[in-house]
């Protein structure tokens, strides 16, 4: 798919999509909860779907509820699982192209005692996995990598020792799946603890899922989780996946260069890490209000959007629209974190040096911080979005304020998160052209 954004200013409201961190971990515990769930304000990307698949490839039966909106098209009101726990159905799962699905989905698979072969696709099959041969043997689950890499083959069941300590300063995500784990097993003395943890908030999000489902996870500064007795759970449970903080993002940076514009469905007191996008949009001296509607977000009037500082360590999703941002503002902009960039869907410290490089944007890579030269004009271009879906929404962003259209080649990598992003520009207003 190619998509060309052209540049023009954008006015009304738009619902930001849900959140696939929520989604994803919602299935995670709709499988994990023997019993019924409702997932209400599902998502439908593609890493939504790959989960929704896995659950049902781990032994639970999904049941979509369709309803019809204003307009009378066709959308997905609701999503209920009935399961009676890991139990797979057959010798294989895939994960599509989701980091998060393949790390805290092979530790809730290892509950079973069944032989099973993990894979995924895309970039997925490029990002390094040699957590698991390293954690799973003292935990009792057999397993065969390519070294390091997928398809992966484990056999559990997951025993749970009385300590384990878990290298966090990669990914938080494999801890989630640990953590998801060892709950709904109802170890008890279990410790986890863990050193240097990354990206602390989507653990939050993580203990706030279990904690909606009736477990009990605490934790002492992030560095020992222990599992605490809980009353049963429900046999019915409703869920309801939060508005997404990493796409919405985007519209909020949208909002900041080429609005006003309002954005709907975010929660303020989300545990989202990338809400954390809000500080950096204030540094950037973009107007914020919040109504009851939702966020109210453009550049002040007769003032220029000045260049920012801020660090994106827990935050790295945040990269690519800051980027745009930055790119908007008179300065020079210094992001930190780089270092959290490389096992990405692309390497994106290189990806967004690259790709805006031919918008005429210079970015600097000085170690853990990326310097963005902002403030002169962005050039229209045609860019690549290297399969990742994060860049190819970031120059659509860009694009709004350059002095021509851009053209992004390979522009469905948006389906991996936010299918409807292009969609959603139009509605406010921007010329977009798929082809």
């Amino acid at each position: 798919m190619i998509a060309i954004v052209h540049p023009g200013k954008l006015k009304g409201a738009q619902v930001a999509p849900a959140s696939k961190s929520s989604m994803q971990r919602a299935c995670a515990a709709a499988l994990l909860h023997v019993g019924d769930t409702l997932i209400l304000n599902p998502g439908h990307s593609n890493d939504d779907l790959a989960a929704l698949d896995v659950i049902q490839k781990l032994g639970a039966n999904v049941e979509i509820n369709n309803a019809i909106n204003e307009k009378g098209a066709t959308f997905v009101e609701s999503i209920k699982v009935i399961s009676k726990g890991v139990n797979p159905v057959g010798p294989e799962m895939n994960c599509g192209e989701s980091g998060l699905g393949i790390r805290m989905f092979t530790p809730i698979a290892a509950i079973s005692s069944q032989s099973i072969t993990i894979n995924g696709k895309g970039s997925l099959v490029k990002r390094p996995m040699h957590f698991f041969d390293e954690i799973f043997p003292s935990l009792g689950v057999t397993i065969n990598s390519q070294n390091g890499f997928l398809p992966i083959q484990i056999q559990g069941p997951l025993k749970a020792p009385a300590t384990i300590t878990v290298d966090g300063s990669l990914s938080s995500q494999f801890l989630t799946g640990l953590l998801m784990a060892y709950a709904a097993s109802d170890v008890k003395d279990a410790v986890i603890k863990v050193l240097d943890l990354k990206s602390k908030p989507y653990i939050d999000l993580t203990l706030a899922v279990l904690n909606a489902f009736g477990w009990e996870v605490q934790h002492d500064n992030y560095e020992e989780f222990t599992f605490l007795p809980h009353e049963p759970l429900k046999e019915k449970i409703e869920y309801t996946v939060e508005g997404d903080w990493s796409g919405a993002a985007f519209l909020l940076v949208a909002g900041a260069i080429a609005g006003p514009i309002i954005v709907k469905g975010l929660q303020m007191d989300s545990t989202q890490a990338d809400k954390a996008v809000m500080q950096a949009l204030q540094n950037a001296n973009v107007s914020i209000a919040l109504h009851s509607e939702g966020i109210q977000i453009g550049s002040v009037e007769d003032e220029v959007l000045r260049a920012f500082e801020f660090d994106a360590t827990d935050c790295p999703d945040l990269f690519p629209p800051l980027v745009a941002l930055a790119a908007a503002c008179m300065g020079v902009s210094e992001i930190k974190g780089v270092s959290r960039l490389a096992h990405k869907e692309s390497d994106r410290g290189l990806t967004l040096q690259t790709e805006f490089a031919k918008l005429g944007i210079q970015i600097d890579l000085e170690g853990d911080i990326m310097k963005i030269h902002g403030g002169g004009e962005v050039k229209g271009a045609e860019v690549f979005s290297q399969h990742d879906h994060r860049i190819a929404m970031a120059c659509g962003v860009a694009a709004l304020i350059a002095n021509a259209p851009i053209k992004i080649t390979e522009a469905e990598a948006i389906n991996k998160s936010y299918t409807n992003f292009f969609d959603h520009l139009a509605q406010l207003g921007a010329k977009v052209e798929i082809n």
